[in-house]
């Protein structure tokens, strides 16, 4: 699946524009008080764009490159790296890595335990695997929690919103795993 990138961002600044919160992720991640983020799958960097914001250093990762070339538009003081993250090994560790805007269901079916494998390996220790993905696709908060555990990775939380709503079985959860 091939993106425009000034497209979708785009409706963010719109959204943003309305006065509404585009920032529910960035700040789900930063109770978590990491100095160091891997913004797995970051589209046009909005999440790392805004944790950067507040003194996290930011790493984006993504395998479209039109959605990249916004992020490095918009931010080109931060790293921004072209991968598959099924493949990914940077040669380092972060303390949160962060996946939002349901990455795991953009993965070609089949290749979900590559994916969270790929990112897990870049999760320091004590650090955070954070996802949050519509659970009605396909792919299972169990299937989920299996492919973290595969990795080295418990369950610490999930809600069902950014916002730290209590997950109830719904269609949507945003789930930490730590090492």
């Amino acid at each position: 699946m091939s993106w425009n990138g000034e497209d979708y961002q785009s409706r963010f600044d719109a959204l943003a524009a309305q006065g509404r919160d585009v920032h529910g992720e960035a700040a789900f991640v930063r109770a978590f008080a990491p100095a160091s983020v891997l913004d797995a799958g970051c589209g046009t960097g909005r999440v790392g764009i805004e944790l950067a914001r507040h003194g996290v250093e930011v790493v984006g990762v993504d395998v479209d490159r039109s959605m990249l070339a916004t992020a490095a538009r918009l931010a080109p003081h931060l790293t921004w790296h072209h991968a598959d993250l099924t493949t990914l090994d940077l040669g380092r560790v972060f303390d949160v890595v962060v996946m939002a805007g349901n990455v795991p269901l953009f993965t070609p079916p089949g290749t979900e335990a590559a994916l969270v494998a790929g990112v897990a390996r870049h999760v320091a220790p004590g650090g955070a695997l954070i996802a949050g993905f519509s659970l009605d696709r396909g792919y299972s908060a169990a299937d989920y929690d299996a492919h973290c555990a595969a990795a080295g990775l418990d369950l610490v939380e999930r809600f069902a919103t950014w916002s730290r709503d209590p997950f109830d079985g719904g269609d949507y959860a945003v789930s930490a795993h730590r090492r």
